[in-house]
């Protein structure tokens, strides 16, 4: 057996990385991610009601509630004294609303554009990003119309519907569109009609490598699109991406990027550090992340059951994030981490 070092024995080493670490102030001047409330994006549920309505909590996402669009305006001037990078606004749409063809979406005064008009009105400076799909306003859940076999999605007769939606959103005041349903032709399609239709300085912010994912449950049931107890879980797989799959996220960056996207973005997050990583290492464009519902859910229930502590788990967890590559986040913990570090 080796004999254990003498007291005071001294090794010969002429690199030793814990000087790097000594103290706090070094460990901040050498630091290689940062992460500031201007790169994090703030989902907000927005459901009817007026000022007066009470905000409904989300039992399966700890801290979060839909907002009445009469207390939208409030709640987005808080969000930008706090100096957040945006917020990313999904209604909760009546379900009397609903039909198979999601025929809300197409509503000039629909839920999503007067919280937009709201927003924008009580907090101009505060970037809004409008997610652009049907699983809102379909009574099935998809994120299209459905074929009439009803067994897939409908490609090219959802991408007409979503273009119609770009351009109200963007004549409610949007800076970006965020289709988020994975049809393929999409992004271009919605940039044709942006700038037929006068509104070129709106961005698309694009779902590039959104995956079939376990952990969208919570979301699911923030915007009433879940399906109802005892029905089997919906399945998108046939048009977001298998999560087995690597680089395909690439083929979809670069169509993205061909047909005129100005932020490329990833969900999970997580869970698809690497495809970050790709993205980052394979685009001249902006990379976002979505830290999703899910991921969000199991960092609360285990810190409520003491098995992590929350803020500290939380800022690792986005720091994981921005270290793979990503120039902003989109989290349900942006507001409580940008009121933790005033």
């Amino acid at each position: 057996m080796p004999k254990a070092a003498k007291p005071g024995v001294r090794l010969d080493l002429p690199q030793r990385p814990r000087r790097l670490r000594r103290t706090a102030a070094i460990r901040a001047l050498v630091r290689e991610t940062s992460l500031s409330p201007a790169q994090l994006i703030q989902p907000v549920f927005v459901i009817e009601g007026g000022s007066g309505a009470a905000p409904e909590p989300v039992a399966s996402l700890p801290g979060v509630s839909r907002v009445p669009v009469g207390r939208l305006g409030a709640h987005c001037r808080e969000l930008a004294k706090l100096g957040l990078g945006g917020i990313a606004l999904f209604p909760k749409v009546d379900p009397k609303r609903k039909d198979a063809l999601g025929r809300e979406a197409l509503n000039a005064n629909s839920l999503v554009l007067r919280a937009v008009r709201e927003a924008k009105s009580a907090a101009p400076q505060l970037p809004i990003f409008a997610d652009l799909a049907l699983d809102p306003y379909t009574t099935h859940g998809h994120d299209g119309i459905l074929t009439k076999r009803g067994d897939d999605v409908d490609n090219d007769r959802t991408v007409a519907i979503l273009t119609e939606m770009a351009v109200l959103h963007a004549r409610a005041g949007v800076d970006f569109v965020a289709p988020s349903d994975m049809m393929d032709g999409r992004v271009g399609a919605i940039r044709r009609a942006l700038d037929t239709a006068g509104h070129e300085t709106t961005g698309i912010l694009a779902y590039t490598a959104k995956y079939a994912s376990a952990y969208y449950g919570p979301f699911r049931d923030a915007v009433g699109s879940k399906r109802a107890a005892g029905q089997a879980p919906i399945s998108k797989a046939t048009y977001q991406m298998d999560p087995a799959n690597r680089r395909e996220a690439l083929r979809e960056a670069l169509l993205d990027e061909a047909e005129g996207a100005d932020i490329l973005l990833v969900k999970p997050a997580l869970l698809y550090l690497d495809i970050i990583a790709d993205l980052r290492a394979h685009s001249p464009l902006p990379i976002a992340a979505y830290q999703v519902s899910g991921e969000y859910a199991q960092i609360c229930a285990a810190a409520e059951r003491g098995w992590l502590d929350l803020p500290a788990a939380r800022d690792e967890s986005l720091l994981a994030i921005r270290r793979a590559g990503a120039d902003m986040i989109l989290t349900y913990f942006a507001s409580a981490c940008a009121r933790d570090g005033q």
